[in-house]
């Protein structure tokens, strides 16, 4: 006889619970550790100073952590549909954690920038495994049901690490960068502990289906990415979410030295952790927002608002030097941005197969590195010529664009469904 009563709420559920907290505890860590290597650059550059030479550094920092994805994220997805995904994240946060105590003890010994952008390339590599398969393990450590409301949760979890960020940069500040990173260790620690705890068995689909060779190696990838682009519920979601990342890299280079500025000889990295922390909290809203009210709106109508609420927050933060202003700028891109990390996930996870969840996820995971790619790019072009207040204008603009090509495609995927 089928069982009728309603699932456990989630965080009563032992494996969701510790997926959950692992999360909470290692995305405050990774949080930190963005933070801390900011901190070094900007003590490295006397807090930002010299447009040309801040932002290239900037920009090189940013691409040493893209480039692991740009380079294996094609290829790492069908591996991962093949592997005992909890295994994937296990070793991914034990190398994790040797790796980003390394970066200081390196630094320290050899005073070299080199050796430390290669440890970070070193440590964005095992989040090319890690990342696919999270996303991948979610729909089955849940009932369908309730997989909006843990993609939910497991984002407010990334808020509530962003939210930590001004404890993290107090710590940089005045510890130093080097004990952050000593603590992030500690973080990836913890979240293995906790990936121990989820007992989880493999689905069948994660055993080899034919031999195998390169030629079905080859096959398994580019089918991954032909479902990506011929299905366009997964398209507007990608869509939606790029443009996110496009602003992020905006942000990376544009925002961070725009904040520096204006703060002048306050200039530190708790302003920046302070507002991190002010746009998880807006991030918390629209989330929570998303799975009650939002409910009951088309998705692709609640991403176009959001990326409109983004292009406001951009263009305030853009045209004022007042602290009281960026922090209201970031609680409006928070709740903006927040659909276009939650709804994708829930779409991404819904209208894909079993077994082809780790190439499409890791497909997920190469486009938004590319397009953040493109936004550091273009910001870092841009700032020596135009100045940080022009450039995050030119970001709002294209959040504007992207709002309306994602609630054109959704109108129109919602019209083909119904005839």
């Amino acid at each position: 006889m089928a069982d009728d009563r309603p699932p456990r709420p989630l965080l009563l559920q032992r494996n969701y619970l510790s997926l959950f907290s692992g999360q909470l505890i290692s995305i405050s860590g990774e949080r930190l550790t963005y933070l801390a290597l900011v901190g070094l650059l900007a003590e490295y550059t006397a807090h930002f100073q010299g447009a040309a030479r801040s932002s290239l550094l900037l920009w090189m920092q940013g691409n040493v952590m893209l480039l692991p994805v740009l380079l294996f994220a094609p290829f790492t997805g069908a591996w991962v549909d093949r592997m005992n995904l909890k295994r994937v994240m296990i070793v991914s946060d034990s190398l994790r954690a040797v790796l980003v105590v390394l970066i200081p003890l390196s630094y320290l010994a050899t005073h070299q920038i080199g050796y430390v952008y290669l440890l970070i390339f070193a440590l964005f590599t095992c989040n090319v495994f890690f990342l696919p398969a999270k996303s991948a393990i979610t729909p089955e450590l849940v009932p369908p049901s309730q997989l909006l409301l843990a993609n939910a949760l497991l984002a407010g979890a990334g808020v509530a690490g962003t939210s930590a960020g001004w404890v993290g940069s107090w710590l940089v500040d005045h510890l130093g960068w080097a004990p952050a990173l000593y603590i992030n260790g500690v973080t990836y620690i913890v979240s293995v502990v906790a990936l121990v705890i989820i007992a989880y068995r493999p689905a069948a689909h994660h055993a080899p289906r034919v031999a195998i060779s390169l030629r079905t190696y080859v096959h398994e990838v580019t089918e991954g990415w032909r479902m990506v682009r011929q299905d366009p519920r997964l398209v507007l979601a990608l869509t939606g979410l790029a443009a996110v990342w496009v602003g992020g890299g905006f942000l990376h280079i544009a925002g961070n030295q725009h904040i520096q500025r204006a703060a002048g000889k306050l200039a530190g990295m708790e302003r920046v952790g302070g507002l991190m922390a002010i746009l998880a909290l807006g991030s918390a809203l629209g989330t929570w927002w998303v799975n009650r009210s939002g409910r009951s709106y088309p998705r692709h109508v609640i991403l176009a608002a959001g990326l409109m609420l983004v292009a406001a927050g951009l263009v305030a933060f853009a045209v004022s030097t007042r602290f009281a202003v960026f922090a209201a700028a970031g609680f409006l891109v928070g709740i903006g941005a927040a659909p276009a990390f939650v709804l994708p996930e829930t779409m991404l996870q819904e209208n894909t197969e079993l077994r082809q969840r780790g190439r499409v996820f890791s497909a997920r995971d190469f486009l938004m590195r590319l397009m953040l790619l493109g936004g550091q790019t273009v910001a870092g072009i841009a700032v020596p010529l135009v100045g940080t207040g022009a450039t995050l204008i030119v970001a709002a603009g294209m959040m504007v664009l992207v709002g309306v090509l994602a609630f054109v495609m959704g109108q129109r995927n919602s019209e083909c469904s119904a005839g």
